[in-house]
Protein backbone atom coordinates (compact mmCIF):
# COMPACT_ATOMS: atom_id res chain seq x y z
CA UNK A 1 0.00 0.00 0.00
CA UNK A 2 2.96 2.35 -0.40
CA UNK A 3 2.83 4.94 -3.18
CA UNK A 4 5.76 4.26 -5.49
CA UNK A 5 7.25 5.99 -8.89
CA UNK A 6 7.49 2.80 -11.56
CA UNK A 7 9.87 2.58 -14.56
CA UNK A 8 10.69 -0.18 -16.47
CA UNK A 9 11.32 -0.98 -20.41
CA UNK A 10 7.63 -0.04 -21.31
CA UNK A 11 6.98 3.41 -19.30
CA UNK A 12 6.34 5.74 -21.68
CA UNK A 13 6.60 7.98 -19.26
CA UNK A 14 10.13 8.50 -17.87
CA UNK A 15 10.74 11.82 -17.30
CA UNK A 16 6.98 12.08 -15.22
CA UNK A 17 8.00 9.48 -13.20
CA UNK A 18 11.46 10.67 -11.90
CA UNK A 19 10.00 14.57 -11.88
CA UNK A 20 7.20 12.31 -9.53
CA UNK A 21 9.96 10.48 -7.35
CA UNK A 22 11.96 13.57 -6.86
CA UNK A 23 9.33 16.33 -6.05
CA UNK A 24 7.00 14.54 -3.89
CA UNK A 25 7.94 13.19 -0.84
CA UNK A 26 4.69 11.34 -0.41
CA UNK A 27 6.66 9.17 -3.06
CA UNK A 28 9.18 7.12 -0.87
CA UNK A 29 10.08 4.36 -3.16
CA UNK A 30 10.81 4.68 -7.17
CA UNK A 31 11.18 0.86 -8.41
CA UNK A 32 13.42 0.78 -11.80
CA UNK A 33 14.01 -1.95 -13.95
CA UNK A 34 17.67 -1.54 -14.14
CA UNK A 35 18.23 -1.66 -17.66
CA UNK A 36 15.49 1.06 -18.03
CA UNK A 37 17.41 2.95 -15.05
CA UNK A 38 20.30 3.17 -16.56
CA UNK A 39 20.84 5.94 -19.10
CA UNK A 40 19.14 9.74 -18.64
CA UNK A 41 17.68 9.78 -14.96
CA UNK A 42 18.57 12.19 -12.53
CA UNK A 43 16.90 10.80 -9.48
CA UNK A 44 18.61 13.75 -6.64
CA UNK A 45 15.89 12.65 -3.50
CA UNK A 46 17.19 8.98 -3.01
CA UNK A 47 18.67 7.59 -0.03
CA UNK A 48 18.96 4.05 -1.29
CA UNK A 49 19.81 2.13 -4.16
CA UNK A 50 19.14 -1.35 -4.29
CA UNK A 51 20.04 -3.95 -6.47
CA UNK A 52 17.87 -7.14 -6.75
CA UNK A 53 18.60 -8.47 -9.68
CA UNK A 54 22.21 -8.39 -10.78
CA UNK A 55 23.42 -7.77 -14.45
CA UNK A 56 26.56 -9.67 -15.50
CA UNK A 57 28.10 -6.25 -16.52
CA UNK A 58 29.38 -4.43 -13.22
CA UNK A 59 29.71 -0.94 -15.39
CA UNK A 60 25.73 -1.57 -16.18
CA UNK A 61 24.82 -1.62 -12.13
CA UNK A 62 27.50 1.12 -11.39
CA UNK A 63 25.87 3.45 -13.83
CA UNK A 64 22.32 3.08 -12.58
CA UNK A 65 23.36 2.99 -8.81
CA UNK A 66 24.88 6.27 -10.24
CA UNK A 67 22.09 8.02 -11.56
CA UNK A 68 21.93 8.77 -7.70
CA UNK A 69 24.73 10.53 -7.67
CA UNK A 70 23.95 13.81 -9.53
CA UNK A 71 24.38 17.47 -9.37
CA UNK A 72 21.68 18.38 -6.55
CA UNK A 73 22.10 15.27 -4.30
CA UNK A 74 21.89 16.63 -1.28
CA UNK A 75 21.98 13.06 0.77
CA UNK A 76 24.35 10.56 1.28
CA UNK A 77 23.12 7.86 -1.17
CA UNK A 78 23.85 3.89 0.12
CA UNK A 79 24.22 1.19 -2.17
CA UNK A 80 23.40 -2.62 -1.87
CA UNK A 81 23.40 -5.78 -3.79
CA UNK A 82 20.93 -8.48 -2.61
CA UNK A 83 22.57 -11.97 -3.62
CA UNK A 84 21.62 -15.42 -2.20
CA UNK A 85 23.68 -17.79 -1.94
CA UNK A 86 23.74 -21.07 -4.26
CA UNK A 87 22.12 -18.89 -6.87
CA UNK A 88 22.37 -18.02 -10.58
CA UNK A 89 22.73 -14.82 -9.29
CA UNK A 90 26.08 -15.92 -6.66
CA UNK A 91 27.49 -16.38 -10.06
CA UNK A 92 26.86 -13.41 -11.80
CA UNK A 93 28.17 -11.45 -8.66
CA UNK A 94 31.60 -14.17 -9.47
CA UNK A 95 31.74 -13.11 -12.81
CA UNK A 96 31.01 -9.18 -12.48
CA UNK A 97 34.10 -9.43 -10.36
CA UNK A 98 36.21 -11.24 -12.66
CA UNK A 99 35.54 -8.83 -15.55
CA UNK A 100 36.11 -6.02 -13.32
CA UNK A 101 40.00 -7.65 -12.61
CA UNK A 102 39.90 -8.12 -16.78
CA UNK A 103 38.76 -4.93 -17.30
CA UNK A 104 41.11 -3.44 -14.72
CA UNK A 105 44.15 -5.45 -15.99
CA UNK A 106 43.89 -3.86 -19.47
CA UNK A 107 43.80 -0.38 -18.39
CA UNK A 108 47.78 1.01 -19.70
CA UNK A 109 50.04 0.09 -17.58
CA UNK A 110 48.41 -3.41 -15.66
CA UNK A 111 49.86 -6.59 -16.80
CA UNK A 112 47.33 -8.55 -14.62
CA UNK A 113 45.70 -9.87 -17.52
CA UNK A 114 49.25 -12.43 -18.30
CA UNK A 115 47.87 -14.19 -15.65
CA UNK A 116 44.32 -15.10 -16.57
CA UNK A 117 44.23 -19.04 -16.44
CA UNK A 118 42.22 -21.96 -18.63
CA UNK A 119 40.38 -22.07 -15.56
CA UNK A 120 38.86 -18.52 -15.41
CA UNK A 121 38.16 -18.81 -18.90
CA UNK A 122 36.46 -22.23 -18.66
CA UNK A 123 34.57 -20.62 -15.38
CA UNK A 124 33.45 -17.86 -17.44
CA UNK A 125 32.00 -20.02 -20.65
CA UNK A 126 31.05 -22.80 -17.84
CA UNK A 127 32.69 -25.11 -20.00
Amino acid sequence: DLPCAYLDGTSKDRFDQVDRFNDSPDIPIFLISLKAGGTGLNLTSADYVIHYDPWWNPAVENQATDRAHRIGQKSQVFSYKMICSDTVEEKILKLQEMKKGVADSIIPGKEAWKSLTRDDLEMLFDI
